[in-house]
């Protein structure tokens, strides 16, 4: 993945008119509330195809926002919720390479192919762990996805690391194994 995204950036300026440095000045003169937003109007101003401009917008953020200092911002006030976070990463990095953490504003998505794990930490005693697993029945303790929507198929209500326990394992690896 990140071998294609290089090439994308050392052709932006053939196939744009302008080197990625050159996008993000442009886009700091603007203030778009919205990543559509942004790539609307790369697309609509200066004729932008979807792709570059979707990474144009995507890179000018990641500067503006470092992924630890977003953990650090959803954690703030939550810190006692940092070893379920831990615990949680350190669960799912033995299952392969392939797989991607990307923090956002007010959570963190796990990615293989697909997203297969959100972690957000949603009071400040709990992180809900959303996990996309199809065709799961949902139990006492794997719930439905309640806030998260399509986003996720199921939702597990995290209050210790302890509870970072084999049969939650398990369901993170089914998940994983089912985002291809």
């Amino acid at each position: 993945m990140e071998k294609a995204l290089q090439t994308m950036i050392d052709n932006m300026p053939e196939k744009t008119g302008k080197s990625l440095n050159e996008w993000k000045t442009i886009l700091k003169e603007k203030s778009f509330a919205k990543h559509s937003e942004g790539v609307n109007y790369l697309k609509k101003e200066h004729g932008v195809t979807h792709g570059f401009a979707n990474t144009i917008v995507t890179l000018s953020k990641e500067e503006n926002h470092a992924p630890t200092d977003l953990v650090d911002q959803q954690y703030k006030g939550k810190e006692s919720l940092l070893p379920i976070y831990e615990k949680l990463l350190l669960a799912i990095k033995p299952f392969g390479d392939d797989i991607t953490i990307t923090p956002k504003k007010t959570t963190v998505s796990i990615i293989r192919k697909k997203q297969f794990a959100l972690i957000k930490p949603a009071t400040k005693t709990r992180i809900d762990l959303g996990l996309k697993i199809k065709d799961k029945p949902t139990t006492e303790r794997l719930q439905n996805s309640g806030p998260f929507g399509t986003m996720c198929t199921h939702r597990v209500q995290l209050t210790e690391a302890s509870q970072v326990d084999t049969e939650l394992i398990d369901w993170l690896k089914e998940a994983y194994e089912k985002a291809v």
